[in-house]
């Protein structure tokens, strides 16, 4: 084998690995605050049902009124479907309680540990670590 060609193939090996890394990438859920939860009603007003992560959008209101919208982070739609989830589920409008582990900025978002659909089935998302999860609700 000469030199050259030798070269090439580490130099090809090389640049395969470093191009595909990002592919392993992936969020950390460092962003939540995993000691409370809060527990949220509202209406949804979008459910996606997509990769990497499920979302459900709901507008949450106050003792006044004034509606908050919270973005709820769910896992991967294949740890849901496992946990009995099916991308029909949950349509804009419908009436849930949600109870998230809250973003630890304070904006209006958590992760998704359990919603309670309107007709009182209640589903969690499917995350291994949602039953550890200290439940404090605060709203």
């Amino acid at each position: 084998m000469s030199t050259n060609y030798r070269r090439r193939l580490i130099a090809g090996c090389l640049s395969s690995v470093i191009l595909a890394s990002p592919l392993l990438a992936h969020h950390s859920f460092a962003m939540f605050d995993h000691t409370r939860t809060l527990t949220l009603k509202g209406a949804v007003t979008r459910f996606q049902w997509t990769n990497p992560h499920a979302y459900i959008e709901i507008d949450v209101p106050d003792a006044a009124g004034k509606v908050k919208h919270y973005s709820l982070e769910c896992t991967s739609i294949n740890m849901m479907q496992r946990a009995g989830w099916r991308s029909n589920m949950i349509k804009a409008g419908d009436k849930v309680m949600a109870i998230v582990a809250p973003l630890t900025n304070g904006d209006p978002g958590g992760l998704l540990l359990e919603v309670t659909l309107p007709d009182g089935k209640k589903l969690e998302p499917g995350v291994p670590a949602a039953n550890t999860y200290k439940r404090t609700p605060e709203q």
